[in-house]
C-alpha cells in the first residue's frame, strides 16, 4: 500500500531550477560584512529593501496602529479573533485606492471585486484553480519568473507553453509569437485557457507598450480565452515610458460591456512596491462575478491576518505618506539600477535597457565559451562558486538564448553592491587576460610552426653547392 500520495513524492515542484539551487548555495555561505565578508552576496532575491526606513519611520509617528490601539484604546482582542475571509473591509478599500494611486488615479478599482490572499503565489495559483482544470494551459511569454513553474503547475496541474520572445526587439510579444505558441499547445493536445503576463516584467525590467497590451486583447478576445496580468511590480517604474495597466487600456479601448472585460484578471501585492514579502498580502482583481465569489471561497486557505490588515489600512489610508512613499521608493530605485548599469559597463558587461522592477536584464554572452546552455549553466556556476555571486541564468527563466542573467540590486545595501559589481569586474578581467595569453600562445604556437616549417623548407631547397 502506498503511504504516501504521488503529490507528495513527485519531483515537479521545481526546487531542482538553478534559479533555487543558487539560493541553496547563498545559504550555506552568506555574505556578511563583518562575520564573513568572502561569503556569497545574494543577487537572485527581488527584495525591495531600500524604503525600509520611510516605513519605519511612519510606524515610530504613528504608534496606535503598531499597537493595534484605536482612538488610543486597544483592539487586540478583537483582531485576535476569528475574521471571515471576505477580508477587512477598511484594508480592502485603503488597497485599492493605493493600487489606483501607484496608476496615476488613471483607473479605479473596486473594492467588492479584489480578493485578498497570502501574497501574489497564492494569488497566481488561485487564479489557476478557478480558470483551468488539469491538463489545460496557459501561454506565457519568455524570458519568465521561475517560480511561476511551482506557482502555476505543482498542485494545480495547469501546463504552461511558453511564447517564445527574442533580444531582437527587446523579448517583446509579437503576433507570430503568440500564434505559434497556440498552435504548439494544440500539437501538445492542450486546451489553452488564457495567456499570463508580468507587467513590468520579471526578470526583464521593462513595462509592457500598449500596442503590446492591445495585441494581448486582440489574441485573447479572437481566442475566446483569459489575460490575467501580474502587476505586483506595477509601483516600481522609476523611468519613462510609465505604466499602463490592462484595466486602463480595456477601458480605453470601451470594453465594459464585452465579453473580454470579464476575462481580464489582475494580480496585485505589496511585496514588492511596498517590500513587505514577510506580511504576505496579495489580491486578485477580476470583474468576473463568479471568478470573485470562488476566489474568495479559496482564501480561507491562505489569509491575511487580520493584525496586518489592521496596520496596512492605517497607512495606505495616510495619502500624504503614500505620496511621498511612492516618489521617493521611485527615485531610490533609479539611482540603485544605474549604480550597477555604470558599474557593469565599466566591467564590459550590457543590460537590456530598463525602467522597472528591482533587477537588470544582464547580457554576458562574451563570456561564453560556446553559444550553449551548458556553456551559460558553467559560467553561472564559476560566478557563483569563485565570484562568489547569486544570480539567476537565463536559462532558469526560459530564455530562448544563453548568456543572459537576472541580477538583483534592491535586496542590499550600496557598499554590497559595489562589492558585487568589483568582484564581477575583477571576474571578467581575469577571464579576458585567461584569454589574451591564451591567444598569445596560439599565436606564438603558430609563429613557431612557420618558422620551423621555413627552415625546413630552406634546407629542402638550397642551391647545389659550387665544387
Amino acid at each position: 500500500m502506498r503511504l504516501l500520495s504521488r503529490k507528495a513524492t513527485c519531483n515537479t515542484h521545481g526546487q531542482d531550477s538553478s534559479y533555487f539551487l543558487g539560493w541553496q548555495e547563498y545559504e550555506k555561505n552568506p555574505y556578511d560584512e563583518i562575520k564573513n565578508s568572502t561569503g556569497i552576496i545574494q543577487m537572485g532575491l527581488a527584495e525591495n529593501q531600500l524604503s525600509f526606513d520611510l516605513l519605519e519611520s511612519w510606524l515610530a509617528n504613528n504608534p496606535d496602529a503598531a499597537g493595534f490601539k484605536k482612538d488610543g484604546q486597544s483592539i487586540f482582542r478583537e483582531l485576535a479573533l476569528f475574521q471571515d475571509y471576505h477580508g477587512l473591509p477598511e484594508f480592502k478599500k485603503a488597497l485599492v485606492e493605493f493600487m489606483a494611486e501607484i496608476r496615476g488615479n488613471k483607473v479605479s478599482f473596486d473594492q467588492n471585486k479584489i480578493v485578498l490572499t497570502a501574497g501574489a503565489t497564492s494569488a497566481n495559483e488561485t487564479l489557476m484553480f478557478c480558470l483551468a482544470e488539469p491538463g489545460d494551459a496557459f501561454l506565457l511569454p519568455t524570458p519568465y519568473y521561475p517560480g511561476f513553474d511551482r506557482d502555476l503547475k505543482w498542485r494545480t496541474g495547469v501546463e504552461i507553453v511558453p511564447i517564445q520572445c527574442t533580444s531582437s526587439n527587446g523579448f517583446q510579444i509579437t503576433a507570430p509569437a503568440l500564434e505559434e505558441a497556440f498552435q504548439e499547445a494544440q500539437k501538445r493536445k492542450l486546451r489553452v485557457k488564457g495567456v499570463l503576463v508580468t507587467n513590468p516584467s520579471n526578470p526583464l525590467g521593462t513595462t509592457m507598450a500598449r500596442n503590446e497590451l492591445n495585441l494581448l486583447l486582440s489574441f485573447v478576445t479572437e481566442k475566446g480565452i483569459h489575460l490575467i496580468s501580474d502587476e505586483i511590480y506595477s509601483g516600481t517604474v522609476f523611468s519613462s515610458p510609465g505604466f499602463l495597466s490592462i484595466l486602463e487600456v480595456l477601458k480605453d479601448r470601451k470594453c465594459e460591456n464585452s465579453q473580454v472585460w470579464n476575462r481580464v484578471h489582475i494580480v496585485y501585492s505589496l511585496s514588492k512596491d511596498l517590500g513587505l514579502p514577510g506580511f504576505r498580502v496579495g489580491a486578485i482583481y477580476s470583474n468576473d462575478d463568479m471568478v470573485v465569489s470562488a476566489a474568495t471561497k479559496m482564501s480561507s486557505f491562505g489569509l491575511v491576518s487580520s493584525q496586518t490588515q489592521y496596520l496596512l489600512s492605517a497607512l495606505l489610508s495616510d495619502k500624504k505618506f503614500t505620496r511621498n512613499y511612492i516618489s521617493e521608493n521611485q527615485k531610490r530605485l533609479k539611482q540603485r539600477q544605474k549604480l550597477l548599469v555604470k558599474g557593469l559597463e565599466k566591467a564590459g558587461i550590457s543590460c537590456l535597457k530598463s525602467n522597472a522592477g528591482l533587477f537588470c536584464w544582464v547580457n554576458m554572452k562574451h563570456l561564453l565559451s560556446s553559444n550553449t546552455f551548458t556553456e551559460e549553466m558553467e559560467l553561472w556556476k564559476k560566478i557563483v562558486h569563485e565570484v562568489k555571486l547569486n544570480i539567476s541564468p537565463g536559462s532558469s527563466c526560459h530564455c530562448t538564448e544563453p548568456g543572459w542573467f537576472r541580477v538583483c540590486f534592491a535586496n542590499m545595501s550600496e557598499e554590497t553592491l559595489n562589492l558585487a559589481i568589483q568582484r564581477l569586474k575583477s571576474f571578467v578581467e581575469s577571464m579576458n587576460n585567461q584569454s589574451h595569453h591564451k591567444m598569445l600562445k596560439s599565436s606564438r604556437r603558430k609563429s613557431l610552426t612557420k618558422w620551423v616549417f621555413r627552415l625546413s623548407f630552406d634546407h629542402d631547397h638550397r642551391e647545389p653547392e659550387e665544387r
